[in-house]
């Protein structure tokens, strides 16, 4: 759970860092773009991030729809034969 939190997390304060980087990279050194391999790695973690959050959201989605189907199961159970819905 904790790992979700960071990986949200992450997504913003990611882009956030690489930005810094691009700023002090071209303050420094506006010839030579080594903030491209920053970059990559920071671009991959992210996209892991991303996929962690989504699983997770998948994950939520499917508990919900689990305990809405079997509140309304365990609902239908409880009334007479015959009584509408609602």
């Amino acid at each position: 759970m904790f790992a979700t939190f960071r990986a949200v997390r992450f997504l913003v304060i990611g882009p956030f860092v690489l930005g810094m980087l691009v700023i002090v990279n071209w303050m420094t050194s506006p010839g030579h773009w080594w903030v491209q391999w920053a970059a990559l790695g920071i671009g991959i973690a992210w996209f892991i991030s991303l996929l962690r959050v989504i699983r997770a959201l998948i994950v939520l989605g499917g508990l919900a729809a689990l305990i809405a189907y079997l509140r309304k199961r365990t609902r239908d159970d409880r009334l007479p034969p015959g009584e509408p819905l609602g």
